[in-house]
């Protein structure tokens, strides 16, 4: 197999790359540089002001809650789901593979509002919570739940197309040595897949973080409750507090530095993987 090599750029090229750049500091790197700019624009004091308020600490708070809870909880799901849909053959697999793209096509706040009919008091099932004494709406368990199903593709996402490149092979010949089935994936399935696994980690993580549209519909956005960072930043500018909005976006916007990060470490790793057996 030949490996594509890009060649150098001509007079045309170097032309379409300057205009590449330019979008990129434009639309990418100028506004996150803002951020920080209009964060510090108060001052050090009114920075630290803002980050240590007692709402600011309780959305972080909830925001890394909803994360620890919902990264778990997909990273096992989209696991079994690519093992399921990579390994057997079965009546459905086409169904289930374009349900689990249902988050992706589905708008967050229409996400938000079918989890609100499922568990508001209106419903049976969220009239059975509230007899019980159990609040789900309007309360961080359901922002949990709204952010897993939004949060859900990902894992699935980077395994499956992996997993079906790598086949079966190694599996099975572990199986005829005598691995149990545990064994055998703690041994061989799961090196082979431990950087998009890490990879899909990061971005539900991301996802997680900034989720907006689903938990605004929700959470009821009551302050030091269930509000969230991307909600939190919201109330801040309509409370007319720019500083502590931008604040709010610096802290959203470092993880999402942090993300880029990781995931250009991982993506890396995976390329290396992919490509050993073909060097």
């Amino acid at each position: 197999m030949h490996t594509y090599i890009p060649k150098k750029p001509n007079a045309r090229g170097k032309i379409l790359i300057a205009l590449g750049v330019f979008f990129v500091f434009l639309l990418l790197i100028l506004p996150l540089t803002l951020i920080f700019v209009a964060a510090f624009r108060g001052g050090w004091a009114l920075f630290t002001s803002n980050l240590l308020d007692k709402d600011m600490l309780s959305a972080i708070r909830l925001t890394l809650l909803v994360a620890l809870l919902t990264v778990p909880v997909n990273l096992v799901f989209g696991t079994l789901i690519a093992w399921c849909v990579t390994k057997f053959q079965f009546t459905g697999r086409k169904i289930l593979i374009a349900f689990i793209d249902a988050p992706f096509a589905l708008s967050p706040v229409v996400a938000g509002l079918c989890y609100l009919l499922l568990y508001g008091n209106q419903s049976w099932l969220g009239g059975w919570l509230d007899s019980q004494g159990i609040q789900v709406i309007f309360a961080w368990p359901v922002i949990v739940l709204v952010t897993i199903f939004i949060t859900s593709p990902y894992v699935a996402r980077e395994l499956i197309p992996l997993m079906e490149v790598q086949g079966t092979d190694e599996e099975e010949a572990a199986i005829l040595l005598g691995a149990s089935g545990w064994r055998m994936f703690w041994r061989v399935t799961v090196p082979n897949i431990k950087w998009a696994l890490l990879y899909g980690t990061v971005l539900t993580t991301a996802r997680a973080v900034g989720e907006f549209g689903s938990v605004a519909v929700v959470s009821g956005s009551i302050r030091g409750q269930t509000n969230t960072l991307p909600l939190h930043v919201q109330l801040l500018q309509q409370d007319y507090n720019s500083i502590g909005a931008f604040t709010a976006a610096l802290l959203l916007a470092s993880i999402a530095l942090l993300t880029l990060i990781l995931k250009t470490i991982f993506e890396y790793r995976q390329g290396k993987k992919l490509a050993a057996p073909l060097g």
